[in-house]
């Protein structure tokens, strides 16, 4: 377990590029999807984007996630689970944007898997 005081960096390599006015996070050059194709191609800018949210909170830039849902036009039922995406376990995203050993794993089961301690998460993701 870590300490409250404690942190830990993960650098992840996507690129941001506008598209209609809007920025659209990229997946490295490197990217492959999974062989059989079951991979969901939404979950690495699914996580730049929850991790973009984080920053702009943690900043002070919003107090609350229904600030930050009015901002940028989505429900706040939708920013507030999609936002539990950075708060997964290195070693998870690590594995997941790096590795890529996952065939198919969906949004919806990273979110909830989120919410569990950094410990728990490989097992329910990677098993």
């Amino acid at each position: 377990m870590m300490k409250p005081d404690e942190s830990i960096q993960i650098f992840v390599p996507l690129k941001v590029r506008k598209q209609n006015g809007r920025p659209k996070i990229m997946p490295p050059s490197t990217y492959l999807p999974s062989e059989d194709r079951t991979q969901d191609p939404h979950i690495l800018r699914a996580i730049g984007r929850a991790w973009g949210w984080r920053r702009r909170m943690e900043a002070g830039e919003f107090n609350t996630v229904t600030d930050l849902a009015k901002a940028v036009g989505l429900a706040e039922r939708h920013v507030s689970r999609q936002l539990r995406l950075a708060y997964l376990a290195p070693g998870v995203l690590k594995r997941l944007v790096y590795k890529r050993e996952v065939p198919a794993v969906t949004l919806l089961k990273l979110t909830d898997v989120a919410a569990l301690p950094w410990h728990a998460q490989p097992e329910r993701v990677f098993d």
